[in-house]
């Protein structure tokens, strides 16, 4: 269909002006209602009808409003691919050459198309040639015999069959002079190029066989001026005949200009455009509206996305709104922000990876359970969905991973492109390890890793080198006893570390710059291939503390959090610093995320309760502190996850709330 973007009113409105061959405006406007009333199409307020009944049946007006929160191009391209406005036409070019079947292109077909009209002209040209001469012979015939009309006749009668007047009319010779007389000159000469130079001539069978075969009363009357009219074009059409057949370059005019004939008597003004360039499948991603998606994954392997805008910011300590319908066995396992656009690609606690857009997951509302993993990717049996990333290009980043163990192994994000519906292995897993947190670094990036009894490390990416995809890793922290792995993030300078308690406390510190290991800032590390035994100042860490009042945490870690790097770069596969005081009124470590202050951060109960707060409200503090209360949980209920949402996306959620 020819459409066009027209704006009336403040208002954009997809103009459609002609519709494809076979097509009616009824049809066309009937299943537009359809995919509208279907919501297959959600970015289309009304579609109005202003044909004017006088135009051509394949020249419409149709009016598509477009509503002010949707993007027109996206519904122009949804049109095209649900509607008849677009049709396909395939052809095969498929054509005998040689005697064989071949499949052409268009440049091939033209080709052999002219090829076949040459071959057609040249034969038919030999035909006209061959009956011209036949018939140049046969008014030969009638020109001698016009010469002695009464001799010829008197022959005939005499003859007692047809067979005898035959031969006798064959032996009747005629002067040469008298032959030249009726053919003229050039006629006379072509006469005798075919029949020799002779004194007389006689009649052949074929024309004595075309005279018998008049009736007399016709043959009485052969009218001299009418034999040398036709004789003379005759000559010209032969003569026309060999110019044409004595080279190719003759018979290709012929091609071109019965081309231009059927040009001038059917063509009429092209009704489609032809543009260059080559014909593409449309993009899936062309068809949906890009926006920020709130996923969510559940424990149990249920998975959906929401608008963002379902969540309203809360104050810090209030109890959150109900985020997602669970069952009490089915907590939410992970939440983070993507776009529609974005690959996801997910890992198993097997270490296998799987691919799936943003846009293919179920769409729902906050209090909808979603739709379980293995109706939509080709899970094995017993492999648990554990975490996903979202990428949007598969480029020369790079691709982290950690597992319960304290492993990490570092992949090209380029490895992980080849998209394949059955998976591919992300990791080699050993015993019962299993895959806790993935995480896209950049070269010169750090990463941290924090354990459940409030334990982290910080490396350098280059200190895990790059592997391929089915290998085990290396060690990325060394755990002490009971403890395992809870998350990995990248450790941004211009950022803090919130890390969240299960009994719903947490805090913030500073990464800082990351000074080398030996800088002395009053805590002692432990490098790889060091003792295990810790320093007297962190010797006692690895061990639940008792429980101190939240008063403390001011007094003990604002001094601290001043500090140029409270998580100093170490080597990769120490014990690390503490992180965080898991008391009894902490609990375990749950999860952490990397924040600014204009950031806002989701928080994930086990019952399903999701509360969202801005990152600056949390107090900063130092590392080795008990934090502030986070949210307030219901009994029995625990702090599972958190997810970060950018700045830039909050504050555009905010404008538009």
């Amino acid at each position: 269909a020819r459409t066009r973007f027209i704006t009336e009113k403040n208002t954009d409105i997809i103009e459609i002006s002609e519709i494809p061959y076979l097509e009616t405006r009824d049809r066309i406007r009937e299943k537009l209602e359809q995919l509208v009333r279907d919501d297959k199409i959600k970015g289309i307020s009304r579609i109005i009808d202003l044909t004017d009944r006088t135009l051509p049946p394949w020249q419409v007006c149709l009016h598509v409003v477009i509503k002010r929160d949707a993007d027109k191009e996206v519904v122009l391209n949804q049109l095209f691919q649900f509607s008849p406005l677009q049709q396909t036409v395939s052809v095969i070019l498929l054509a005998l050459v040689g005697n064989r079947p071949k499949v052409l292109s268009v440049k091939e077909m033209l080709q052999e198309f002219i090829l076949h009209r040459v071959d057609v002209i040249r034969r038919r040209t030999e035909f006209l040639l061959s009956e011209a001469r036949k018939r140049k012979h046969t008014v030969e015939g009638l020109m001698i015999a016009q010469i002695d009309i009464d001799e010829v006749i008197r022959t005939i009668r005499q003859s007692p069959s047809r067979a005898e007047a035959k031969v006798r009319l064959q032996q009747i010779a005629v002067p040469g002079e008298l032959i030249a007389r009726a053919l003229g000159e050039s006629g006379f000469r072509q006469f005798q190029d075919e029949n020799g130079a002779k004194p007389t001539y006689s009649l052949s069978p074929n024309q004595s066989e075309a005279i018998v075969s008049m009736q007399l009363g016709s043959l009485a009357n052969l009218e001299r001026d009418k034999l040398i009219e036709e004789f003379s074009k005759l000559l010209a059409d032969i003569t026309g005949y060999l110019t044409l057949l004595s080279d190719e370059a003759n018979i290709r005019a012929v091609v071109r200009q019965d081309m231009l004939d059927m040009k001038d008597k059917y063509g009429d003004k092209r009704r489609t455009s032809i543009e260059e360039g080559e014909a593409e499948d449309v993009n899936r991603d062309d068809l949906i509206t890009e926006e920020q998606m709130t996923v969510v994954l559940s424990q149990r392997g249920y998975v959906k996305r929401t608008q963002l805008t379902e969540y309203e910011a809360q104050n810090r300590g209030g109890k959150g709104v109900i985020g997602a319908k669970t069952e009490d066995d089915d907590p939410i396992q992970n939440l983070f922000v993507a776009s529609t656009h974005d690959w996801l690609l997910f890992f198993t606690d097997k270490g296998k990876v799987y691919w799936s857009k943003v846009y293919d997951l179920p769409l729902g509302t906050r209090t909808a359970k979603g739709r379980a993993l293995v109706n939509l990717l080709t899970l094995s049996e017993g492999e648990k969905v554990c975490n996903c990333v979202a990428v949007r290009a598969f480029d020369d980043r790079g691709l982290m991973i950690a597992t319960r163990h304290g492993t990490v192994k570092k992949t090209p994000l380029e490895e992980y492109g080849r998209v394949k519906k059955g998976g591919l292995i992300a990791i080699s897993l050993v015993d019962d390890d299993l895959v806790v947190d993935v995480q896209l670094v950049s070269k010169g990036e750090s990463v941290l890793l924090a354990t459940a009894n409030g334990m982290s490390i910080r490396f350098a990416e280059s200190d895990a080198r790059s592997m391929g995809r089915a290998t085990q890793g290396v060690r990325g922290i060394r755990l002490g006893k009971g403890d395992f792995v809870i998350g990995m993030v990248i450790a941004d300078p211009a950022k803090s570390l919130l890390t969240v308690c299960e009994n719903g406390h947490g805090k913030r510190t500073p990464f800082g710059i990351g000074e080398a290991e030996g800088s002395d800032n009053g805590d002692t590390v432990v490098a790889e291939g060091s003792a295990d035994t810790l320093a007297p100042a962190e010797a006692d860490d690895s061990a639940p503390t008792a429980e101190a009042p939240e008063s403390d945490d001011a007094e003990a870690g604002e001094e601290a959090a001043k500090s140029g790097a409270q998580y100093r770069l170490q080597g990769r596969g120490g014990k690390g610093v503490r992180d965080i005081k898991t008391t009894a009124r902490n609990g375990k470590a749950v999860d952490i995320v990397a924040v600014t202050d204009a950031d806002e951060v989701l928080m994930v109960t086990a019952s399903g309760k999701i509360q969202r707060l801005r990152a600056g409200d949390i107090s900063v503090i130092g590392r080795n502190t008990q934090g502030v209360r986070i949210i307030r949980l219901e009994d029995d209920d625990k702090l599972v996850s958190m997810a970060c949402i950018p700045a830039e996306i909050a504050r555009a959620d905010d404008a538009v709330s």
